[in-house]
């Protein structure tokens, strides 16, 4: 029963250890990881790849998002962008159907802008006519 005990704990501690190092490791900057023994270039560039291109759909989704503000007639409050390697999808609602095809086509304007997905809704204002 004692052994049972024992070589639980000696697993939970082993489990513990491994855990702390693979999340130390991976809290670390692409130019830290270069310098650990036993890890490649390879393994530095392909960890900084995934925020460059997190950075960059947030920069494209903020001018999309810029461009259609610009359009006073255009009531941008009800309208999520997203992007994904260039690709801009809209979602929401706006006030006037001529206004759907008019938001697609400004974030089409955008550079950087490779396709968009428009699924923009018509919805009256609360209260509407």
């Amino acid at each position: 029963m004692k052994n049972n005990h024992v070589v639980k704990l000696a697993v939970a501690a082993l489990f513990v250890a491994a855990s702390m190092n693979a999340w130390s490791q991976s809290g670390q900057p692409a130019s830290a990881a270069a310098s650990v023994p036993g890890t490649s270039a390879m393994t530095a560039s392909s960890a900084a790849a995934p925020a460059t291109g997190r950075k960059a759909d947030r920069a494209l989704r903020r001018k999309v998002y810029a461009a259609i503000g610009k359009q006073k007639d255009i009531s941008a409050g009800n309208i999520s962008v997203t992007a994904k390697d260039g690709a801009i999808t809209l979602n929401g609602s706006v006030t006037d159907a001529s206004q759907v095809d008019k938001v697609a086509e400004i974030a089409k304007g955008v550079p950087g802008v490779t396709s968009v997905t428009n699924k923009l809704t018509v919805k009256k204002p609360f209260g509407g006519m």
